[in-house]
């Protein structure tokens, strides 16, 4: 997308404050909910974000660091993301793609999970990227198609390929449901295997325009957010364990950093 039509449009970047749920729905049943917040980032409007709070590829408040998400290279993010919709068949023309995904905040983040929307040049959502963290600092991606216009929920499901929590067996499969980013986004994960629905996360956050205003009320409301994530993953294990969960074993990451399903249009909807 080119620089004028950036400018002659009202940002895309925002900030939106929510909550996440958790539901363990067997063998143990457990929940959990917290407060958070998530920034979304229009990768093309990065550079022109005049922000005091928030820089880009540098420390501060608040910062947002490519090399924290995608191969962690200095290689730009829209050229992987772009890379990663070519190879599996996807037609590129240049449209947003933007990214939730909480920041750094003083310096430190952990992102167990961050949604890239893949736009074509005419505003429709192609396909949605997943891309998943583990607390072994390993990542893998889940590149999904959107069929049609999406409506107002998107659902996508594929095979869970990648180990995240140390208590959930690997022959899974993932389920999303996504109400894309406008007044309100929402991303659910329901996680099931044979015999059912086993797990379900939920991120459901508000729209608030992307300001140092509203960058200041999230470090009051939020304070040390990134931190508090990965304590509590921790914190929350600790509660599984002692319920009488087990860990499973951590197998390697696949070879391939992304899982991808096709456009059906294209390949069928093949999975590569």
């Amino acid at each position: 997308m080119s620089a004028n039509l950036i400018a002659a449009s009202p940002p895309a970047s925002a900030l939106y404050a929510g909550t996440v749920v958790h539901a363990r729905l067997r063998p143990t049943k457990h929940r959990l909910r917290y407060r958070i917040f998530s920034l979304l980032l229009d990768l093309d409007e990065l550079p022109t974000l005049n922000l005091r709070l928030l820089s880009h590829n540098r420390f501060n408040l608040f910062s947002f660091h490519d090399r924290d998400h995608g191969d962690g290279s200095v290689t730009p993010l829209r050229t992987q993301i772009e890379s990663h919709l070519r190879a599996a068949g996807y037609q590129v023309d240049g449209g947003p793609i933007r990214l939730l995904s909480m920041p750094r905040l003083f310096g430190y983040a952990f992102n167990p999970l961050s949604v890239y929307f893949c736009h074509r040049r005419d505003g429709s959502l192609m396909a949605v990227l997943h891309e998943v963290n583990n607390t072994f600092g390993e990542r893998h991606c889940y590149l999904l198609p959107v069929e049609g216009q999406g409506g107002d929920v998107i659902r996508q499901s594929c095979p869970k390929r990648f180990y995240v929590s140390p208590f959930m067996d690997m022959a899974m499969t993932y389920h999303f449901r996504i109400t894309p980013p406008a007044d309100r986004v929402a991303v659910a994960i329901e996680t099931s295997d044979a015999d059912g629905p086993m797990l379900e996360a939920v991120f459901a956050g508000d729209r608030q325009p992307l300001t140092d205003r509203t960058l200041l009320r999230a470090l009051i409301a939020y304070p040390l957010l990134t931190l508090k994530v990965v304590g509590g993953i921790h914190w929350e294990a600790l509660k599984l364990w002692r319920k009488g969960m087990r860990l499973r074993p951590r197998p390697e990451p696949p070879m391939n950093p992304v899982t991808a399903i096709g456009p059906a249009a294209n390949l069928g909807g093949a999975e590569r």
